[in-house]
Parts: structure tokens; sequence; C-alpha cells
């Protein structure tokens, strides 16, 4: 068994984190206030902004996951965490004469620019315009050409338990929409998110990349009329004014998880209507 890093032990750190201790692992999970982990989880109260406290990681780290969010929509914020926090734990690992095996990074197909509905997988040119996507992507290349062995894994729109607000609104009538084009999104559960970096941990020799998403890409139109089929309830009605309309996009790309299936991930919800259809039966919506 190893001992896992897990540095931005959130949401998608703490579902990959309960699935490596149950397969018997030591996972220790960083976070500023690392109290309410479940216990699986062993907790290391950190700041990646700040250097000083990255000064005693756990020793003898065999796997480190960056999955760390910023806390604001912001370049300040996305430059905090997905760049200089990033720096500042690969000078503690090697300040501190570690050696893990392969270091992972949760990004974001947000670095995709491309406007068409295209198709794109990780040949695909990342050349993202927003400034979230503009350090994602240095975040990546930091990564990926620094000291330790690396994979990046580009991860759509995550949904999953308590992130099922569009369900509610579409059960209250709520989403209204409108005739613009279709925008195709991206999406992946959020224990397919988890269950995929920890397939790529348990790979000899992953590839440096990965696209996360579900075999589907779906316009939220598709979406909101599966989901108000689910629930017995009108679908979104049509109409220009209202504080609630299907929202709209800059990019749009259909993701390929051809790279990922091909290495051997079987995803748990193939599209989000396995997906929605379990967070339906999980809590089901009156």
């Amino acid at each position: 068994m190893a001992t896992v890093l897990i540095a931005g032990c959130g949401y998608i750190g703490t579902a990959l984190g309960c699935q490596l201790a149950a397969d018997g692992h030591t996972v220790w999970g960083l976070r500023r206030r690392p109290a309410t982990l479940p216990p699986d989880i062993r907790p290391f109260a950190a700041d990646l902004t700040s250097s000083e406290t990255l000064q005693t990681l756990p020793p003898a780290v065999d796997w480190v996951f960056y999955s760390a969010a910023p806390d604001a929509h912001d370049d300040a914020a996305y430059r905090a965490v997905c760049v200089e926090g990033l720096n500042n734990l690969l000078h503690a690992l090697v300040q501190g004469r570690q050696h893990p095996r392969r270091l992972f990074l949760t990004s974001s197909t947000g670095v995709y620019a491309q406007t068409s509905g295209e198709w794109v997988d990780e040949t695909a040119p990342a050349e993202p315009t927003e400034f979230a996507g503009i350090r994602l992507l240095e975040g990546e290349r930091l990564l990926l050409r620094g000291p330790f062995p690396a994979t990046v894994l580009r991860l759509g729109g995550i949904y999953g338990p308590d992130r099922a607000g569009l369900i509610e609104k579409v059960r209250r009538g709520e989403i209204v929409g409108g005739d613009e084009s279709p925008v195709y999104f991206n999406r992946i559960h959020r224990d397919d998110a988890a269950g995929a970096l920890r397939h790529l941990m348990m790979l000899p020799h992953p590839d440096p990349l990965y696209l996360g998403v579900d075999h589907e890409p779906a316009t939220l139109a598709v979406v909101l009329d599966w989901l108000a089929k689910a629930l017995g309830v009108p679908p979104p009605r049509q109409g220009e004014s209202s504080p609630l309309r299907m929202p709209r996009h800059g990019s749009n790309k259909r993701c390929r998880n051809a790279r990922l299936i091909a290495s051997g991930y079987a995803f748990r919800y193939p599209t989000f209507r396995e997906g929605y259809t379990a967070l339906l039966t999980l809590s089901p919506l009156k």
C-alpha cells in the first residue's frame, strides 16, 4: 500500500481520498481547514499559497494529486492557486527530498477555446483567451515540465451529490430557454472524476494528458428536456426575460474521452442520463 497526498482536498479530492482509503492506502488531505474531512482521510492543515505552511509535508509520499480550486473567479485567485500554489508544492517536495512516483493535476476542458462545436481531444490546440483557461494551462505546463513524472486530467463540468441544483430549478420551472444556437457542454460525474484519477494512478505508465468527460457532450436544452420528463414537469418555457436563462458561453466544443477509455477506464455514469438518474434516486425531489 502507498502513501497519497491530495493537495486541495475538496469536492473531487475527498471522493478520491475515500476511494483510495478503501483500497488500503494511507491518504493525507491537505486543505486550509481539514477538520471536516472524512475520518478515512488524514488531515493536513496548510495553505498552498503560503510556502511556509508546506515545509513539513507528510513523509515518504508515493503519489500526489493536485486538485485545488480558486476561491474567487478572478485572475489573481487563479494565478495564486493554479500556478503559485502548485509551484510552492513542487518546491516543498524537492526541498523535502521527496520522490513521488507521479503527480496528477486536475485541470479543465476550459483550456480549449473552440467555438463552433468542434470535436476536440488531447491533440487539439489549447489556446485559451480567458484568464481562467490561461492560468490553468500555465499550471499544466509548470507541472509537466517539472521535476517529477506527471499527468494532467482535463475535466469537464463536474456534477454530482450536493451539486444538483439544476434538478430543483427544472422542477420549479425557473429556467427559461431561448432560440440561441446550440452550445455543447462536456460533463463528468464527481465519482467518475475521482474514479478516473484512481484508475490512472494504478497504470504503470499513464500518458501525460487525458480528457475527463463522459461519453456524450450535450446541449443544455437536451439535458433540461430530459430532466423535465424524468421529473414529470413541463419542459423549460421559451422567453427572453428571466434571471435564470440558459447561460451563454464563449466556448463551444465536444470533447472526446477515447484516450481515457482506451486506457481501460469504465465509466460508472457514461452519460448525464445515468448520472442524473442516480441523483434523483439518491434524493428524490417532491
